[in-house]
């Protein structure tokens, strides 16, 4: 997601915050309603669950934007996956950061989920044929004052993905049990532009880097880990 330049850089290296708390205290969600079709009935019950992160202390004067962000769980046969992006150094903001595929809502959008099927497709290469969508989550609001809509969805492990070179440095994806497991989501504070920050992280090593899950996209997988636990 392109972040206009007026959102002002980080001026410290998340990696390097040092974490107040790991949160191994808190139950994880059980393997049986981390399966696609256990998701699906979750969707359909329309249970009521609380979110625990709606927004972030705002650092951007501008106003708020409309976005979309694709939370893609790759039906693989170890089990969900979620497939996340790397953003590339060069862009103005965010740069080098893991994020889900998704951006800004264009005015022929038809809703927030069209906005998030087609930034997939733009960014990744995400077909549509390949994605069930399932539900969205609350809005969640960005420092940088993005308003951004997750959408959750089934993606067939058929699919292929294409990295837009401009956007996107890389694709991984990372086990869902990993993510929706409190003992690796770490606790980070720092005094920043003026205010105390605090964010979760939640990094995770595969075989080619440690993947720094921060900010935004760990409070959104928060909120999800949230909404399966009961």
């Amino acid at each position: 997601m392109t972040t206009p330049p007026s959102s002002p850089p980080l001026n410290f290296d998340p990696r390097q915050v040092p974490v107040v708390g790991v949160d191994a205290q808190l139950p994880k969600v059980p393997a049986q309603a981390l399966q696609a079709q256990d998701l699906v009935r979750r969707f359909a019950s329309a249970h009521a669950w609380t979110p625990e992160l709606l927004a972030e202390p705002r650092f951007s004067q501008r106003a708020p934007v409309h976005a979309s962000v694709l939370m893609p769980l790759v039906m693989r046969d170890s089990g969900l996956t979620v497939l996340l992006t790397e953003r590339t150094t060069h862009l103005s903001s965010h740069s080098g950061q893991v994020a889900f595929p998704g951006g800004k809502a264009d005015p022929e959008d038809a809703d927030a989920i069209d906005t998030a099927l087609r930034e997939a497709e733009e960014e990744i290469g995400l077909e549509r044929r390949f994605v069930q969508v399932l539900g969205t989550l609350p809005i969640y609001t960005t420092g940088s004052a993005f308003l951004v809509t997750p959408v959750v969805a089934l993606v067939d492990a058929a699919h292929s993905v294409t990295a837009n070179p401009h956007e996107v440095a890389d694709v991984f994806e990372v086990p869902l049990d990993f993510l929706m497991d409190p003992a690796n989501h770490r606790r980070h504070a720092v005094d920043w532009a003026g205010s105390r920050r605090e964010w979760l992280s939640m990094p995770y090593t595969d075989a080619t880097a440690e993947r720094f899950i921060w900010g935004a996209t760990a409070g959104m997988l928060r909120n999800f880990y949230r909404f399966l636990l009961f």
